[in-house]
């Protein structure tokens, strides 16, 4: 049998109270070390066997630990820990069956499912759920469908899963809330979008009768560095036309002028460059389309 600070040691020096009953750890040597100042009550089910401030990992196990058995971190949270970068949140989410079995506790959100907690969980040490459904379960409630389909974008950008896992997770979640807008964007990212914007563009030239993109080509600039472009189209000249799509991070100084040298390097007398960004695409296409029709871009039903 485990002792206490072996507990401790696999869970970042986080412990609950009903861990410690297990345990067979006595109410006495509990209230000594309190007391004492060697342990640290964190919330009413939860202590620390470490003083101070806590880390963010800590935090996340005070969360899990205060939520009782069979919980397990959600959403951003848990892709935090599997790897998404971008999304940060102070909030850590907890996945449960039932809030109503523990207190509230702040900095914590809790998220309730009547689904089998088993099958979204992870084979970790920190009970976290796995990528495909905690990006989908935070797709499908989020406020913003904006903001929901740029996540899925953004895992699958940063190569956590791909459009086929989260396809098929897609149908084992069901009934899973925006199923239908979800799987239009799945769609567009199996033919090669990785980003918002790309599917954004792809989808703005159907409804404009242009010939979609080709995205992702790529690329060797004049340093011999390879690049990837978000969007080309062999124009009927010979040339080709690129279309770069600028997100909010690009305008940080640091990005933009890494994007402005990109952009330069990967120009040549047969390769035209061009710059258009997210806002436009959501706000302006028409704009878009017909700076595309000026340039060359083929209509679909061109041969």
């Amino acid at each position: 049998m485990d002792t206490w600070s072996q507990v401790a040691g696999r869970q970042a020096g986080v412990v609950s109270y009903r861990q410690l009953r297990e345990l067979a750890v006595g109410r006495a040597l509990v209230r000594h070390k309190l007391a004492s100042g060697r342990w640290v009550r964190r919330t009413d089910a939860v202590v620390t066997t470490t003083t101070g401030p806590l880390s963010e990992e800590q935090r996340r196990w005070v969360a899990v630990l205060h939520c009782g058995p069979g919980a397990m971190l959600g959403g951003l949270t848990a892709l935090a820990v599997r790897g998404l970068r971008g999304w940060p949140r102070e909030d850590v989410t907890v996945i449960v069956e039932n809030a109503d079995s523990f207190d509230p506790v702040e900095g914590v959100r809790t998220f309730r499912t009547r689904r089998p907690l088993d099958s979204l969980r992870g084979d970790d040490d920190l009970p976290c759920c796995r990528v495909e459904p905690a990006a989908l379960l935070w797709a499908g409630h989020e406020p913003h469908p904006r903001s929901a389909m740029g996540l899925l974008a953004a895992v699958v950008q940063q190569q956590l899963t791909s459009p086929e896992r989260l396809a098929a997770w897609v149908e084992a979640l069901r009934p899973l809330r925006r199923a239908p807008m979800i799987r239009d964007l799945l769609h567009d990212l199996a033919g090669g979008s990785q980003s918002l914007g790309e599917v954004d563009v792809v989808r703005m030239c159907r409804a404009a009768g242009l010939r979609p993109p080709n995205r992702q080509t790529r690329r060797v600039d004049r340093s011999g560095r390879v690049r990837f472009t978000d969007c080309e189209w062999e124009l009927d000249d010979g040339r080709t036309l690129v279309l770069e799509v600028d997100g909010g991070f690009h305008l940080e100084v640091v990005h933009y002028e890494e994007d402005v040298r990109r952009h330069r390097s990967l120009t040549t007398p047969d390769r035209i460059v061009v710059r258009c960004t997210t806002q436009e695409l959501r706000r302006e296409p028409w704009v878009v389309t017909n700076d595309l029709r000026a340039l060359g871009v083929p209509r679909l039903d061109a041969a």
